[in-house]
């Protein structure tokens, strides 16, 4: 375990592959766009192609990390599961960074993306493992300071998940929380600048007030598009009734939440989606991401044998 984790250490993007139970191993990888050679790129690729190609009834998809535009993968994260036994992939997330400004200040959102699980590798916890194992440790490697997510989604399970797992999430059923500014703000660039992350075309609306995408599947996500009765439900019901009241299946509709990744969401995610055999690994996996943040710049301002500007160390032969 700790020999698999020291080898991200001196990485500048992660690279972590860790057993996550059940007899998986994740894997997750940080914008392989920017640092992968081509053939560990394109086979990177072919996972993700197989994993949908037993997911999909029928049909392709053409946005995002499908693309098979290096550019795509440069701000990706990748999380992708296998089986032990023969190491065939079984899920796999693809998030998306995208950067907006807030305020007159750039702000990097951490957009949950589009999670497949093969149907054989259902109902195995694996959910939790993609969505919340990542984000915990892009929280850790951002030195514990709050991160922006983003979901777009129809489904009402993954709906439910993204409002009990992260912080200040809107829309968030159930909950007496109002739309902030910041929300409000952040949901108008996305639309403006990212749609093409999440595969809305430019003629989709959006509903301000409901945080709402109407007619969502025109952007290259269309093999995505659900009906309510084919749409996984969550195990409580106010949030089917949220999605089936709010969102016109028959269009095409999609909801977009907002939320945040910080320490209170990481207490929730180790306390009711980790199991207590894996807490330990999981803070230690996080303890050597974040470490990665702290001791590579110093190792590197150290560095006197390289010109950092003027974030450097003085060596023995320096001058003013």
């Amino acid at each position: 375990m700790l020999s698999l984790i020291a080898k991200s250490v001196f990485r500048r993007y992660m690279d972590l592959e860790i057993p996550t139970g059940g007899g998986f191993r994740t894997r997750i990888v940080e914008r392989p766009g920017l640092w992968m050679e081509p053939d560990e790129l394109s086979a990177l690729s072919s996972d993700l192609v197989e994993v949908a190609s037993h997911t999909l009834a029928a049909g392709s998809l053409t946005y995002g990390v499908f693309s098979g535009d290096p550019r795509r993968l440069a701000k990706s994260v990748i999380t992708i599961v296998r089986r032990e036994s023969d190491g065939r992939p079984v899920a796999f997330n693809a998030l998306a960074v995208m950067d907006v400004d807030l305020s007159g200040n750039p702000v990097r959102v951490l957009h949950l993306g589009l999670v497949m699980v093969d149907p054989d590798a259902r109902s195995r916890g694996l959910s939790q493992v993609l969505y919340g194992l990542t984000c915990m440790l892009l929280f850790f490697r951002n030195q514990l300071r709050p991160v922006w997510i983003s979901n777009v989604t129809q489904v009402p399970s993954v709906v439910g998940m993204v409002t009990e797992t992260f912080s200040e999430v809107f829309p968030a059923p159930g909950r007496d929380r109002k739309r902030s500014l910041k929300h409000l703000l952040l949901a108008r660039q996305i639309m403006l600048d990212h749609r093409q992350v999440f595969g809305v075309g430019d003629d989709a609306g959006f509903d301000e007030a409901r945080f709402v995408i109407t007619d969502a599947y025109t952007g290259g996500s269309d093999d995505l598009k659900k009906s309510f009765d084919d749409a996984p439900k969550h195990r409580r019901a106010l949030y089917n009734e949220f999605c089936e009241e709010q969102l016109d299946y028959m269009r095409g509709d999609d909801v977009l939440q907002l939320g945040k990744i910080d320490l209170a969401a990481v207490h929730r995610y180790l306390r009711d989606a980790v199991p207590r055999r894996s807490v330990l690994a999981l803070l230690l996996a996080g303890a050597f991401v974040m470490l990665q943040r702290l001791f590579l710049p110093a190792l590197y301002w150290m560095d006197t044998s390289r010109n950092w500007g003027i974030l450097r160390a003085r060596s023995d032969d320096a001058h003013v």
